[in-house]
């Protein structure tokens, strides 16, 4: 396996935790906390970054971070961004230098909303908080500067997930309008059986053991049922039509390679204009992992070369 893994990339990946032997509820309190700790204060001199509050779907408050070109009074599009994290770790802060170079190079909004994380908060509290912001971006569109005809979402991993849930739900709630998507290597079925799957089962930052659980935190009592609906699992979804045009990608050596294949197969059979990107050598979470890799260089350069090209083929 090492042999094939992307030179740079490897060398990151040594150097780097593997969750298999503490990916447990009592360690995620730790792993979470020290997560936070890490985290170093961003700033960007073109870029206007601010942490506000809306009403989540329970009534309480939803916090996101919004970042907006400095100084601009333009009318603009917006992304809603979702992070990573198996749905129980990761920060609506953790993405401020993509968030912000996608603000700088797309010319757009960016918003990251914290959704609630698993065990505490099951399924659906995650996508009814992705969706309460997605409302709220619609619904005040006037007062956020906001072209409410050129709305995207985006994430990563769990936050891939969610994006492919929330362009489901947006488009059979029938609102709001959704005109691009990017599920970036994206957390999609849990079934856990795909043959990258039963390929990855160690190590990799992100691997067959660490999915089951992470799926199983954030399911609860669906966890291993035949219930699980495709707002959780949008693999499972039966229809793909109608969906917005869609960037994605996954790495060659990602537990979920085999369900990104699938359902960028799916999308297109349904009529879906679909954008693939398949990184060989890489593993999950790759471009974070060892962000001064070249691969890793150039997978984020296409996604924020996506998010721009998506939002110019809308463009009135």
């Amino acid at each position: 396996m090492n042999k094939r893994i992307n030179q740079e990339l490897r060398e990151h990946l040594d150097q780097f935790p593997g969750f298999d032997d503490y990916m447990n509820e009592a360690y995620l309190p730790a792993i979470r906390a020290n997560s936070a700790e890490r985290k170093e204060p961003y700033t960007d001199p073109a870029v206007s970054i601010t942490d506000e509050t809306i009403t989540g779907p329970d009534g309480d408050a939803l916090k996101w971070k919004i970042y907006r070109p400095k100084d601009s009074d333009e009318t603009l599009p917006v992304l809603l961004w979702m992070h990573g994290g198996g749905f129980i770790l990761g920060a609506y802060d953790e993405s401020d230098g993509l968030c912000s170079d996608i603000v700088k190079t797309a010319g757009c909004v960016v918003v990251s909303v914290d959704y609630r994380l698993a065990p505490e908060h099951p399924y659906p509290a995650a996508l009814e908080d992705c969706y309460a912001a997605l409302t709220w971006i619609a619904d005040h569109h006037e007062a956020m500067n906001i072209d409410r005809d050129r709305i995207g979402v985006a994430g990563v991993s769990a936050g891939g997930g969610l994006t492919a849930a929330l362009a489901l739900l947006a488009r059979d709630r029938q609102y709001p309008s959704i005109c691009f998507q990017m599920p970036l290597y994206p957390m999609i079925d849990d079934r856990n059986d795909t043959p990258s799957a039963h390929e990855i089962t160690e190590g990799m930052v992100w691997n067959h053991k660490t999915n089951a659980f992470g799926w199983r935190m954030y399911l609860g009592a669906l966890h291993d049922t035949d219930d699980v609906p495709a707002y959780a699992a949008p693999a499972r979804a039966a229809d793909y039509s109608g969906l917005p045009y869609t960037y994605t990608c996954i790495g060659q050596l990602d537990p979920f390679r085999s369900e990104t294949l699938t359902y960028v197969t799916k999308l297109a059979e349904a009529g879906v204009d679909v954008e693939f990107h398949l990184y060989p050598g890489a593993y999950h979470g790759f471009e974070q992992v060892a962000p001064e890799a070249a691969l890793s260089k150039r997978a984020r350069e296409e996604y924020i070369q996506a998010v721009k090209q998506a939002f110019e083929r809308t463009e009135t």
